[in-house]
């Protein structure tokens, strides 16, 4: 069993790297952005609350999310484990997600931390902003996210830390090197668990 989180800022790989991760383990990688859809498409009671608020650019609220990853983390293909992108947001989605594992007689194994110094994040969200003609995403507004992203994430950061969990990743250099290093410190943590 192979229970993760990962985190890391706007524009730091997040997301392939949970595809990498999770592949590696052999476990899914399971998105809070594509469950929201899921839901929203799928026309489900949960997703006609969600999208009332990804209407108006707003963030769905804790207990709706609480609910579909209670709902998700029920689903068969989580047995031999999960890694969670986008979740938990909030020191009370923490509780919620130590109230959903105990129920299921488990608990979090690592939560990986993408480190990449704010100048490189900015270099490649406008980079990749130019790739896809977005004009919105200039410098000050991309600091302005990662600042967001760091108020947000502080104390849940912090929480997870204490519990002695946070494997901090170098997030620089190329996509294979750092799943490399991820893999790495992750085997390490299982290792010890063994």
């Amino acid at each position: 069993m192979t229970r993760l989180i990962i985190m890391g800022p706007p524009g730091s790989g997040k997301g392939t790297q949970a595809e990498y991760i999770a592949r590696h383990f052999g476990i899914p990688a399971i998105s809070t952005g594509d469950i929201f859809r899921a839901h929203v498409g799928g026309k489900t009671e949960l997703g006609a609350e969600a999208s009332k608020y990804m209407d108006n650019g707003e963030f769905v609220p804790d207990h709706v999310t609480n609910a579909m990853i209670r709902q998700r983390l029920g689903n068969t293909d989580v047995q031999a484990g999960f890694l969670l992108d986008g979740y938990p947001r909030t020191t009370a989605q923490i509780e919620a997600l130590d109230g959903i594992l105990a129920g299921n007689e488990q608990q979090l194994d690592a939560v990986v931390e993408l480190a990449v110094d704010d100048d490189e994040l900015v270099e490649r969200m406008l980079r990749r902003a130019q790739e896809q003609g977005r004009s919105d995403d200039t410098a000050p507004v991309i600091r302005r996210r990662l600042e967001l992203y760091r108020d947000e994430t502080r104390a849940v950061v912090a929480r997870y830390s204490e519990r002695g969990i946070v494997l901090a990743v170098d997030g620089s250099g190329q996509r294979e090197e750092i799943t490399a290093k991820a893999i790495a410190a992750i085997q390490s943590v299982l290792g010890k668990g063994l």
